[in-house]
């Protein structure tokens, strides 16, 4: 029977749950997710996790913050201007905001504190410094 190696495209349906058990993404309820391993495109964690798995085979895997989305970094953090935002918002800590780089990027945002001239934004990535828990079945290998 075969089984996952490095280059491997496969396919597999996943359930991502934070420590505390609640389910922050799945595949179930629409298309399985499709991959070519060591390409980068997923978290170093969950492609290790696979690695020697066979199709109908279901595993859980425990994947630390540093082979997830790292940890929060500092320097992600910043602060802008009241002044500096669109008349028609008015912040609140946890809400998502979009910024442009000046290449033309998109950026997700949140925001992690209003002052009173001032909000301070996060660009962490909103799964930063936190260990995950996969439910994986490998549907395919090809």
């Amino acid at each position: 029977m075969s089984q996952v190696k490095e280059n491997d495209t496969v396919k597999v349906h996943y359930t991502g749950k934070l420590q505390d058990g609640q389910v922050f993404d799945s595949s179930l309820e629409r298309e399985p997710l499709e991959f070519t391993l060591g390409q980068g495109q997923l978290i170093p964690g969950f492609e290790k996790g696979i690695i020697d798995m066979s199709v109908n085979e279901k595993k859980t895997i425990d994947i630390p913050s540093t082979e997830a989305y790292g940890d929060v970094k500092q320097e992600l953090f910043q602060e802008v201007p009241k002044s500096e935002l669109p008349e028609n918002i008015d912040p609140e800590v946890g809400m998502g905001l979009v910024s442009r780089t000046p290449d033309g990027r998109e950026i997700q945002l949140v925001v992690a504190d209003v002052k009173d001239e001032a909000i301070v934004v996060d660009a962490n990535h909103p799964l930063a410094g936190k260990d995950l828990t996969f439910e994986v079945e490998v549907l395919e290998i090809k």
